[in-house]
């Protein structure tokens, strides 16, 4: 069947060609990815979707395989533990080289803002490019407000707003350094907009608030292209509800009963699954979402939406 038969029979325009690739937006070949928070949980999956969007097929001579090498799609995931767990080898282990892509550790506290910049220095010399940064590291405490003390709140807002800016701030430094229009994506939290039942965490909530609002600064500075060619840099966020993540597991088993609230508190009655998320996440940093900046994307099941 022709291109353009096909198009028409889609319902497009009669001169529209629709090429043979569908979905090229989606694609991240040739592409640069740093993951904070990236040894496990959400900011794994997120990783993890960028490099399954990163080759298409298995090139067999030598001069294809050398474009194909130079076309990698590496998702470098920074994390403060020294090694990453079990789950980021089994990850790893899922990796399809034919898919054009690899995971590669580092350790960083994204608290240690000297050694942050240094490593996505690193990162963005040796691939001459930076396209795009998951923000996803955070803590989480659940503590009355009234019982909270300045060293805590501190601490928690060092990590999830202080780190989630500060490795915003040196990723845009690079792309704007290598002329990448490139998007970032800050992990917030449906808790970010709502007072969050069950969950007895005023600074984690605030602190995700706060991110959002970050999000729609930073777009404002840095998505318009100025004369000199910097700029188009897109900043959105994601805000998931309720997750099954390691964290939220090990609070589970502490107590049972807040399976039951959590499910109860959206139209699904159920929790999320980190995979749930790597759609949202692939849509934001791939050319497929070029016409987003300042946004929020709420998955959570519905419950904001009662």
């Amino acid at each position: 069947m022709a291109t353009n038969q096909t198009a028409v029979e889609a319902g497009l325009p009669r001169e529209t060609n629709v090429g043979s690739k569908r979905f090229a937006d989606f694609d991240l070949l040739g592409k640069t990815y740093v993951v904070t928070g990236g040894a496990r949980g959400l900011g794994l999956a997120l990783a993890e979707a960028l490099v399954e969007a990163g080759g298409r097929g298995r090139f067999l001579d030598a001069e294809t395989t050398m474009r194909w090498m130079l076309t990698q799609l590496p998702v470098y995931c920074l994390d403060r533990a020294e090694e990453p767990d079990e789950e980021w080898g089994e990850a790893q282990d899922r990796v399809i080289p034919e898919w054009g892509g690899s995971l590669v550790y580092h350790q960083v506290d994204v608290q240690d803002t000297n050694y942050l910049e240094e490593v996505i220095d690193k990162i963005a010399r040796e691939r001459n490019r930076l396209d795009g940064v998951i923000a996803a590291a955070g803590v989480q405490q659940e503590t009355p407000a009234a019982e909270y003390t300045a060293d805590d709140a501190n601490e928690m807002l060092k990590v999830n707003y202080t780190g989630v800016l500060m490795t915003a701030s040196i990723s845009a430094r690079k792309m704007m350094e290598y002329k990448c229009q490139g998007s970032i994506c800050f992990i917030a939290s449906m808790s970010g907009s709502i007072a969050n039942k069950g969950l007895i965490s005023p600074v984690y909530n605030s602190s995700k608030a706060a991110v959002i609002q970050l999000a729609r600064n930073l777009a404002m500075e840095w998505t318009p292209i100025k004369d000199d060619g910097t700029g188009g840099i897109r900043v959105n966020c994601i805000s998931p509800g309720h997750i099954v993540t390691p964290m939220v597991t090990e609070r589970m088993k502490e107590d049972p009963e807040v399976e039951k609230i959590w499910c109860r508190e959206n139209m699904m009655g159920r929790l999320a699954q980190t995979s749930e998320f790597k759609g949202a996440a692939l849509f934001l940093l791939s050319n497929a979402s070029s016409f987003m900046t300042g946004g929020n994307i709420v998955i959570d099941g519905g419950h904001t939406a009662w």
